[in-house]
This record gives structure tokens, C-alpha cells and sequence, in this order.
């Protein structure tokens, strides 16, 4: 007995493929959507009554400027603060951040920067 591929269908969970069973792609702007493996193409019912949203959450237009001000008036610096002595200023706190840019087995680089005077130093632990 012969199947014929082309009249088998079955029951899939919605986003799949009714005829092949295999996983389909987001719903073109044209309302379809075509199975990449046969080649057929289906509406948005086959996806049920899924319930698709997006949404995109823009910053303001003024947040770089706003961030830029903060930055100049945090002494903070730009991560975490340490008690470690700046050598050009003589200031006692730095913030630090750390980079792995040897091989795996070797140590992190570490990347210091002066809360007041922007001076930075690195350290290979």
C-alpha cells in the first residue's frame, strides 16, 4: 500500500506544521506563512489562538545626556569602588572591572580607574 505525502495530514500543536509536522516560521506581513521543509503555505490559523505581541521600549530622547550629566558628577566611578591608592592623584578609592584576556588557565586582567581623576591602571592577577 502507497501513501501519497501530498493528502497526509495530521493534528500538530499550533506553530506546527499540519502537513509535515515540522515547526513553522513568524507569520510573513502578507498574513501567510510557508513551511520550510514542504514548502506549503498556511494562514494564521494554524497557529490557533496563540496571542502574539511584541513590544519595544524605547529610551527617551534626552537618556544619553541625562546619563552623560550623572557620570561627570558621580565619584563613584563605573562599576564597583575599592580602597586602592590612585598613583597619579593620590586618591584612595577606584572602581574596577574585570576582563579575561589571557588563556583560561591564566589570571583576569583587572582595569582600575581614579573616582576623581579618571586615571587608569591595569593589573594582570
Amino acid at each position: 500500500m502507497s501513501v501519497d505525502t501530498n493528502t497526509v495530514s495530521f493534528t500538530t500543536a499550533p506553530g506546527f506544521c499540519p502537513q509535515c509536522g515540522s515547526i513553522l516560521p513568524l507569520l510573513e506581513e502578507k498574513g501567510l506563512v510557508s513551511c520550510y521543509c514542504c514548502k506549503r503555505n498556511w494562514g494564521p490559523e494554524v497557529y490557533g489562538n496563540m496571542a502574539m505581541s511584541y513590544t519595544i521600549h524605547f529610551q527617551s530622547k534626552n537618556a544619553y545626556t541625562r546619563l552623560k550629566e550623572t557620570d561627570e558628577n558621580d565619584q563613584n566611578g563605573d562599576g564597583p569602588v575599592v580602597e586602592r591608592l590612585c598613583p597619579q592623584c593620590g586618591n584612595e578609592k577606584m572602581s574596577y572591572a574585570t576582563l579575561q584576556l589571557r588563556s583560561a588557565d591564566e589570571g583576569q586582567t583587572v582595569f582600575y580607574t581614579c573616582t576623581k581623576c579618571k586615571f587608569k591602571e591595569t593589573e594582570n592577577s
